[in-house]
């Protein structure tokens, strides 16, 4: 599966080789002011199910959320990678220093990237709060967009 860049009102189901069997699905179609439009697209040798399409559309949303949660994330110029440890190490952090009134603190989290590491020392429940808080809010963002996103996705456009 592919971004490719194509004409628009392309079709989205396609029969491009009749005697090899040759489909081609797209979706995620942008049209451009040029006249062109870019999509993805996969191939498929035989024509393939509402089920597969549905299945590979849905299965390439859920990876465009979890990069966008994963990666997604600045927070006060920094890169913050979201992973699950992450957000459970940033969770734990956040309680302890709310139950302990801010005795746990201060506490120092690795941002940015392996290749340009920054850190950052929370000093004060307020400053812990509004990170945790925009990170929570960045994740419940991206699912809502990636819900909406796979709520578009229209299977009737597939049918014959």
């Amino acid at each position: 599966m592919n971004r490719v860049n194509g004409a628009q009102g392309v079709k989205l189901l396609e029969c491009t080789n009749p005697v090899k069997g040759k489909w081609r699905v797209r979706w995620d179609v942008h049209n451009n002011e040029n006249g062109s439009a870019d999509y993805m697209e996969a191939e498929f040798n035989g024509k393939p199910s509402e089920e597969t399409i549905k299945t590979m559309v849905s299965e390439w949303f859920n990876d465009r959320t979890n990069e966008t949660i994963l990666s997604g994330f600045v927070w006060n110029g920094m890169s913050v990678w979201l992973s699950n440890e992450n957000q459970f190490n940033y969770k734990v952090a956040y309680d302890l220093a709310v139950q302990s009134d801010g005795k746990t603190l201060p506490v120092t989290f690795k941002f940015g990237t392996d290749n340009e590491p920054c850190y950052h020392t929370f000093s004060t429940i307020e400053e812990l709060t509004d990170f945790y808080t925009k990170a929570m809010q960045h994740i419940q963002d991206t699912l809502a967009d990636g819900w909406k996103s796979k709520d578009n996705f229209n299977l009737e456009l597939y049918r014959d």
